[in-house]
């Protein structure tokens, strides 16, 4: 098995990436109600009715080798509080996306994304050896495309009607990247982030 495939587990002072089971239903669920985050018209979150289906689908992928999906632990009270995955995955080329990536909202602008990104990035950037890893969000998601900004990741460009989202609108989409040269200065923003308590 290829290492992009592997199945790890990942643990900071505030949250722990475990592999994506279905067993962790349940709490998904509970953690996608934190804020009804399906309601948004800027991402696609699983609905309670449909949150089974999405962990098979995640499983499904993850079978024919494209994507590595995870839950998001926060470990102050040991809940799960989201999802993301490392999908698109090229091996061949040493490059994945991070993205399908939603937390409750209790658990947003914590420390909880910024270290779960630095956990991922060191993991890419240093295990995987990549030489680029991406992320992608819709133009009108503005936290998000803050967030992603935040890590250090540089706009590649906009993907113009890349997407039908849900509600049948276009979807451009914000493609950003973090590159291998980059890396160690995005860590140590990551890290300064951690120290001084800034999500």
């Amino acid at each position: 098995m290829s290492a992009f495939l592997e199945r790890i587990s990942l643990r900071g002072q505030h949250v722990a990436l475990e592999p994506l089971t279905l067993e962790h239903h349940d709490a998904l669920v509970a953690a996608a109600s934190d804020g009804e985050l399906w309601r948004s018209w800027v991402t696609t979150v699983a609905t309670p009715e449909t949150m089974r289906a999405d962990i098979e689908a995640r499983l499904a992928r993850y079978a024919k080798g494209v994507t590595v999906p995870f839950v998001m632990r926060r470990l102050a009270d040991n809940k799960v509080v989201g999802a993301t995955t490392y999908h698109d995955i090229d091996a061949a080329n040493r490059r994945l996306e991070i993205g399908y990536t939603w937390i409750a909202v209790s658990a947003q602008r914590t420390a909880i994304n910024t270290e779960a990104k630095l956990l991922m990035l060191s993991d890419c950037f240093e295990r995987l050896q990549c030489n680029a890893v991406e992320f992608r969000t819709h133009w009108h998601n503005r936290q998000s495309r803050a967030a992603i900004e935040r890590l250090g990741a540089k706009l590649d460009g906009v993907l113009r009607n890349h997407r039908i989202m849900p509600n049948g609108t276009l979807r451009d989409t914000c493609v950003y990247s973090i590159v291998a040269a980059e890396w160690p200065a995005v860590r140590a923003g990551l890290q300064e982030r951690l120290a001084r308590g800034s999500a």
